[in-house]
C-alpha cells in the first residue's frame, strides 16, 4: 500500500506541474488575443477602400489586366495553406489540414496540378511527412504575422501567377485559413484569390443619386473620374496592393482564431488536470486508510496471539 500511495503523490506533482503550464498558456494566449483581434478588425477598412478604388477603375474603364483575366495555358493552382507554428491549440490545425486535403483531392479530380504553400510549421510538416511537395514555406509568425512577410507572400504568388511559363506559374490562387468571428467561433474557410474577382463594387449611381435625393435626375450625382497618369498605371498599382492587403487579412484572420483556439484548449486543459489531481488525491487518501487499517489489524493480530500464547 506504501507503494502505491507514492505512485498517486508523483502523479498528483507532476499533474498539478502540467496544470500550472496549462494556467500560463491559457492567460499567455488571453493576453495576446485582443491586439490580435483589433489588428485583424482594423485592417478592414483599409482592405475595404482598396477594394472599393479598385472596383471604381475596374466598374468605370473596360481595361483588361492580367490579374483578373482567366488562365488556360497551365493546369497548375496554388494552394497557400495558413496553419500554426505550436501545437496546444485544440484542432484549429487539423481543420485546416482536412480542408486542405479535401481541397487538393477536389481540383487534382478536375484534372488541375496543386502546388502547395504553406504558413505556419504544422502544415509544412504535415505535407512533408506525406510526401507531398511544398513550393515555398513560411515559418516562426503564425500567431503574430508581420506586413513584410505578406508583402513577401504576395510578392511571390503573384510572380507565380504572372509567370507566362506553363510548367513553372500557376492559373489560380486558392487560400485555406481560419476566419475569425468571435472568441468562440472560428471558420475554416477556403477562398479563390486569384485571378481577382471584384465583388464589393461601389454602389449603383441610381443607388447614390436616390441616397442624396437625385432620384428624378441620377445625372446629378454621378461622379467623374480622372485617371492619373492613367487607367492601366492605376490598376497596376493597386491590384498588388490588394493582393497583398488581402492576404495580410487573412494572416491576421488566422492568428486571431490561433489564439482564441489555444486559450479554449488550454482552459479545458487546466480543468482536466484539476479533476485529475482531485481523482488522484482521493485514490492516495484511500491508499493511506487502506495502509493503517491493515496496519491496525496486523497490530490487533499480534497482540491477540502473545494473548493467546
Amino acid at each position: 500500500m506504501g507503494g502505491q500511495q507514492r505512485i498517486y503523490k508523483q502523479r498528483i506533482a507532476s499533474t498539478t506541474t502540467l496544470a500550472k503550464v496549462f494556467r500560463a498558456m491559457e492567460m499567455i494566449a488571453a493576453s495576446r488575443i485582443g491586439a490580435a483581434r483589433r489588428a485583424a478588425t482594423e485592417a478592414g477598412p483599409y482592405e475595404k477602400a482598396l477594394t472599393q478604388a479598385v472596383a471604381a477603375v475596374a466598374v468605370h474603364t473596360d481595361l483588361d489586366h492580367p490579374l483578373t483575366e482567366e488562365r488556360e495555358d497551365t493546369n497548375r493552382v496554388a494552394i497557400l495553406v495558413v496553419a500554426s507554428d505550436r501545437g496546444m491549440a485544440g484542432a484549429y490545425s487539423a481543420t485546416i489540414l482536412r480542408e486542405s486535403e479535401k481541397l487538393i483531392a477536389d481540383l487534382r479530380e478536375e484534372g488541375y496540378e496543386p502546388v502547395v504553400y504553406t504558413f505556419g510549421r504544422r502544415a509544412s510538416a504535415y505535407f512533408r511527412f506525406r510526401g507531398v511537395s511544398i513550393e515555398r514555406e513560411w515559418e516562426g509568425e503564425s500567431d503574430s504575422p508581420s506586413p513584410e512577410t505578406a508583402r513577401e507572400m504576395a510578392t511571390v504568388l503573384l510572380e507565380r501567377f504572372l509567370d507566362k511559363d506553363p510548367d513553372t506559374g500557376v492559373g489560380a490562387l486558392h487560400l485555406v485559413y481560419t476566419r475569425f468571428k468571435t472568441v468562440m467561433s472560428q471558420v475554416p474557410e477556403v477562398r479563390q484569390m486569384l485571378p481577382l474577382t471584384v465583388v464589393d463594387a461601389p454602389e449603383s449611381d441610381e443607388e447614390r443619386a436616390t441616397e442624396r435625393g437625385f432620384a428624378d435626375d441620377p445625372s446629378l450625382a454621378q461622379p467623374e473620374y480622372e485617371f492619373i497618369p492613367s487607367a492601366e498605371a492605376v490598376l497596376d498599382t493597386l491590384l498588388p496592393l490588394y493582393v497583398e492587403a488581402r492576404i495580410h487579412n487573412v494572416l491576421l484572420q488566422s492568428a486571431a482564431s490561433e489564439l482564441a483556439s489555444r486559450q479554449r484548449a488550454m482552459h479545458t486543459a487546466t480543468d482536466n488536470a484539476n479533476e485529475l489531481i482531485t481523482k488522484y488525491t482521493r485514490l492516495a487518501n484511500s491508499a493511506r486508510q487502506a495502509e493503517i487499517t491493515q496496519e491496525i489489524t496486523e497490530i490487533v493480530g499480534g497482540a491477540d496471539a502473545l494473548n493467546a500464547s
